[in-house]
């Protein structure tokens, strides 16, 4: 089948409604299994480093929810075109059920930042450049979600949301570049970019193992989220009858 016929079978309510659900089953489990692993490995396997000691540690949750902060909102930039191009309810939905995992993605990065720069650098909050424009990503999720609770005309409040995350992507290669083009305390890329600094293979593999499973853990929250907002949204269609009560 070619691709753009799969895709546009995708986009039909019903059928992405059941292939999600076969999805999200798959990927809850996987995701606890992966997670665990990384939680101990990283926790009780991985070495201490030699500059940091034991508080680098917290980089197992920090990194991966960092780079998920800004892999989601790629992923609903992505969702905000398919929308533009062809309005259809399941790009409509999972735009919006995006947006709270990739908040909450940026939030914790966020968060364990600042207590690993209270520890490396002595303080909580510096106006460093990636700094600012990673909680400059989370007003922008904020500001979406804003857009996405207006209710008094759904097909204009998608298409408005549609176009201001289209609009916020501006900010994502701000944060990937940041550390590059300006001057800025913020660690360098470990893995990946010329120049990277180098990383230890178990501390790659360890930090590789969590974020797949932060990976797996946000799609299947936002497919979960993106179900039952298109169930709501179908509900006075034909397929939804036998599902909602």
């Amino acid at each position: 089948m070619p691709i753009a016929q799969y895709l546009l079978r995708l986009s039909s309510p019903p059928v992405f409604f059941r292939l999600s659900g076969q999805l999200v089953n798959f990927l809850i489990p996987l995701a606890c299994v992966l997670g665990g692993i990384g939680i101990v490995m990283a926790l009780f396997f991985a070495p201490t480093d030699a500059e940091q000691g034991e508080v680098y540690r917290i980089l197992y949750l920090h990194v991966p929810s960092a780079w998920m902060s800004m892999l989601i909102y790629l992923v609903a930039s992505a969702y905000a075109t398919l929308h533009c191009v062809y309005r259809n309810a399941v790009s409509a939905v999972m735009l919006r059920a995006l947006l709270p995992t990739g908040a909450w993605m940026t939030v914790i990065a966020l968060v364990t930042g600042a207590l690993w720069g209270k520890e490396t650098w002595g303080t909580y909050w510096i106006w460093d450049a990636r700094l600012t424009s990673e909680l400059l990503l989370l007003f922008i999720y904020f500001g979406l979600m804003a857009i996405a609770s207006l209710i008094e005309d759904e097909s204009k409040t998608d298409q408005l949301l549609s176009w201001f995350t289209l609009i916020g992507l501006f900010n994502i290669p701000l944060i990937y570049f940041s550390v590059i083009y300006w001057n800025t305390l913020h660690q360098g890329a470990s893995i990946g970019a010329p120049g990277a600094s180098r990383m230890a293979f178990e501390m790659k593999a360890i930090l590789l193992t969590c974020t797949l499973a932060m990976w797996l853990a946000c799609a299947a929250i936002a497919l979960a989220r993106g179900r039952w907002q298109l169930l709501l949204r179908e509900r006075t269609s034909v397929w939804s009858k036998g599902i909602l009560p």
